[in-house]
């Protein structure tokens, strides 16, 4: 006899046949094809080829080009990316937590405070485009002048290109918006996934051309490339891994019928907060990246210019003290995702047992229990943030050791990003075949 209840997979046929699935994916394609055509439609007045040499040796702008898909690269109309609205979006969620009305208002208000929160986000993502599609602009006219079309005026240019690159951003933002209301998966998260994916054939390239000779160059390529492997089923266990937490249900009566006394489990991941520390802890490294750049545009010939110029180059992403930063601050988002999010509350978790009259064995309700779920958390927590922090090392690192450096673009950051997002789409995809196979079952 055939299970109805069998956990479907997301094959091609199974997501035709799941009614709203299809369109999503549609709508999903659709968008990002928007995006990627919009990478490559140009600014006015620039020469993508001369510039593109001159940024080939800036390593901070070839690290931000990965994010914005070779959009930055290519100096086009939406060069900013989703990196604004990243930004933006990680100090109103730290703002959540320290400002007390802030915290009430995403609390305790719901959906509306949730929407005035957005509705903050996108103010300030706008505010945080304008400064960096100046200190963009500012480097272009400053550092690569040759890269401006003779004839332009330069004035001109750089008011009218800061308005359409924070038009560009506005627009991204609306869009990643649009693909998570009504599409499949996080829309930030898959314009950034599109945008690694759409690098990855320049970098092959690189990589061929660095090799095509070098019999010990092309050893050291199947080392990296198996490190590569190793380090994605590491992040497949680390996005999948749980922690249970066994629960006793009481037992009910409803006339001659014995309900509950089943234990079940409330599970903890491991990772609660998936790709978005690693996707926040790089955002958080270009901002003050993108400062010290400014300034030293604006200190230029005087004594702090070497100051700024040195800052920039500690955290530029090849330097030692990037990647000490980056390990700590993807430990502190991994923990600050776990403190935020509902199904991590050991206070809310623990009273909702009580209510139910379901216990941790051995545990006490109420206060007890609340202690022992922090514990538990606590230490969930760190391990799986110290395995995240690691992991993210891993391929820069072998990337340093087999000297094959042209596949930088595709390291950890961007390593754990795909795998994170291909495994949430799959999860999305399951869940809504299977929402869709029990509807039909009811149904019947």
């Amino acid at each position: 006899m055939k299970n109805s209840y069998a956990q479907p997979t997301p094959d091609i046929v199974g997501m035709v046949k799941a009614s709203g699935l299809k369109e999503k994916a549609i709508f999903t394609l659709i968008a990002i094809a928007v995006f990627r055509f919009l990478a490559q439609v140009p600014l006015f007045g620039i020469d993508n080829e001369i510039f593109s040499h001159i940024a080939a040796g800036n390593n901070l702008i070839g690290f931000i080009d990965l994010f914005s898909g070779g959009a930055l690269g290519k100096v086009s109309v939406i060069a900013l990316g989703i990196g604004p609205y990243i930004t933006a979006s990680i100090v109103m969620q730290l703002m959540a937590v320290v400002v007390p009305q802030w915290e009430q208002m995403q609390k305790e208000e719901g959906e509306a405070g949730r929407r005035k929160l957005s509705q903050y986000s996108r103010i300030l993502t706008v505010f945080i485009a304008l400064f960096q599609g100046g200190v963009f602009l500012s480097f272009l006219t400053h550092q690569a002048p040759m890269a401006i079309l003779p004839g332009v005026n330069k004035g001109l240019f750089f008011f009218g290109s800061m308005l359409i690159l924070t038009a560009g951003a506005v627009f991204v933002m609306w869009l990643s918006e649009l693909i998570t209301e009504r599409g499949i998966g996080n829309g930030g998260s898959l314009l950034i996934f599109a945008g690694i994916l759409a690098g990855i054939p320049v970098y092959a390239s690189k990589t061929g051309q660095l090799i095509a000779n070098d019999t010990g160059m092309q050893a050291n390529l199947v080392l990296l490339l198996a490190i590569f492997a190793a380090t994605m089923v590491l992040i497949v266990i680390m996005q999948e891994a749980i922690r249970k937490v066994i629960i006793v249900n009481p037992k009910r009566q409803v006339g001659n019928k014995v309900y509950g006394g089943v234990n079940t489990h409330i599970p903890f991941k491991l990772n609660p907060g998936g790709v978005m520390p690693i996707i926040f802890a790089v955002a958080i490294l270009f901002f003050p990246a993108t400062v010290l750049q400014f300034l030293g545009q604006a200190f230029r010939g005087k004594a702090l210019e070497s100051v700024f110029e040195h800052l920039t180059q500690v955290l530029s992403p090849t330097g030692l003290t990037y990647y000490v930063i980056y390990f700590l601050l993807i430990v502190l988002l991994t923990f600050f995702y776990a403190s935020i999010m509902p199904n991590m509350q050991p206070k809310d978790i623990a009273n909702n047992l009580k209510k139910y009259g379901s216990s941790i064995p051995g545990v006490k309700p109420g206060r007890p229990t609340a202690e022992a779920l922090d514990k538990i958390l606590s230490k969930t927590t760190f391990i799986g943030a110290m395995a995240l922090g690691v992991i993210a090392l891993i391929p820069s690192l072998a990337s340093k050791i087999t000297n094959i450096t042209t596949f930088q673009g595709i390291g950890a950051t961007s390593l754990i990003i795909m795998v994170g997002v291909a495994l949430d789409l799959i999860n999305q995809v399951k869940t809504h075949l299977l929402a869709k196979q029990y509807e039909s079952f009811l149904k019947e």
